[in-house]
């Protein structure tokens, strides 16, 4: 006769279904606050059915004969880790959605549409909902809309910091004009090289980071008092999203450019060097950044703590920049920067020497010119 067993359900295994459900409707009802950013506009969402396991599509008619679809995808990595320790999770989102929009603006795109995938160990309503909160404002900042909000309870196959941990990954749908797109090849001596300020360390640079903090604080570096906020305060200070603003120079789908941009980097992993260098090789020219913006405050804590060099801290955190825009024309550049609340100035110059030289303004070499190698 064979043997019999209780049966095993999901709350036994430490799963609890309704507990899930109401997490997902948390990032479906905050999903839903977004999609204002496209109506009316190309990327409108279509909702056949109004359920948080319903179907959602995008509008696509009207566009031009030459748009090119593209995707990217991107996380948020370790900077996961200070959210846990604080316990503060409103601000991810910006992290996130700055990697995949970001990215995409470098291209030439106009991001239009976001979809996320949530890990978890386990559901804690709390932070889901701190989470999905940030996802309302970073739309916004991004100027678009996240059409689903995936939630995965993974259990102990997901470790970290504290009782709540997880892992945030995006995939972003981005819109185009062919003869728009950026690859680098309209770029020539002379360009100007208008630098974005970003005064945080994005979602780069962090093993480096926590690294330093740890070795000179302890594991509880996190609290340590600094200025008037604390060390972990600073490391979570969200990604600046300059995706609109990019997408204004470019005149996204529909629109026309207000500034020519002949290239856009993203300064996150590699650095200024790694970042800009590889645009620049493609075009077989160089660059002199004579005046690069400063680093924010704990870029300069951590260089003189580390000690970092400034050639390894240029290499390893954006030191200042989050996006670096080359143009004929740096007047109308920063004059959209400015219209979006963006602090910009030109860094430096594009030449026909290949190369970068970059005056640092690191803690040890201030006013040296940094150049090949990296």
């Amino acid at each position: 006769m064979a043997e019999t067993r209780d049966p095993v359900t999901y709350a036994a295994a430490g799963v609890d279904l309704e507990l899930g459900d109401a997490a997902s409707r948390l990032l479906y009802e905050a999903a839903q606050q977004t999609w204002q950013q496209r109506q009316d506009r190309l990327g409108a969402v279509i909702i056949p059915h109004d359920d948080f396991s319903g179907i959602r599509a995008i509008e696509v008619g009207n566009l031009p004969s030459d748009t090119v679809l593209g995707i990217g995808f991107d996380g948020i990595g370790s900077k996961i880790e200070i959210a846990e320790r604080l316990g503060v999770w409103n601000t991810l989102a910006h992290d996130l959605f700055a990697m995949v929009c970001d990215d995409a603006v470098t291209q030439g795109a106009e991001p239009v549409l976001v979809g996320t995938v949530l890990d978890v160990n386990s559901v804690h309503l709390d932070a889901v909902a701190q989470l999905a909160e940030g996802y309302v404002s970073a739309a916004a900042a991004a100027g678009v809309a996240v059409l689903n909000g995936e939630l995965a309870e993974c259990g102990s196959r997901l470790s970290g910091y504290g009782p709540f941990t997880c892992n945030w990954g995006a995939g972003v749908v981005w819109f185009a004009r062919r003869d728009r797109l950026l690859s680098g090849a309209a770029m020539r001596a002379g360009d100007a090289i208008v630098g974005l300020a970003e005064t945080g360390c994005r979602s780069n640079g962090y093993t480096l980071l926590r690294e330093i903090l740890q070795r000179q604080h302890g594991d509880d570096w996190h609290t340590v008092p600094h200025g008037e906020t604390t060390l972990g305060n600073l490391a979570l200070q969200p990604s600046r999203i300059f995706t609109k603003a990019i997408v204004a120079m470019l005149g996204g789908i529909h629109g026309e450019p207000q500034a020519p941009l002949h290239g856009v980097v993203h300064v996150t992993g590699g650095g200024l060097p790694g970042k800009l260098g590889r645009l620049l090789r493609r075009a077989n020219l160089g660059a002199d950044i004579t005046s690069p913006l400063p680093p924010g405050p704990l870029l300069t804590y951590l260089q003189a703590r580390g000690p970092v060099s400034d050639r390894e801290a240029y290499r390893v955190w954006n030191m200042g920049h989050g996006i670096l825009v080359c143009t004929p024309q740096p007047d109308a550049v920063l004059a959209v920067a400015e219209g979006h609340g963006v602090t910009a100035q030109v860094v430096g110059r594009i030449t026909a020497e290949r190369g970068i030289r970059l005056r640092s303004r690191g803690c040890f070499n201030a006013g040296k010119v940094l150049s090949d190698p990296w």
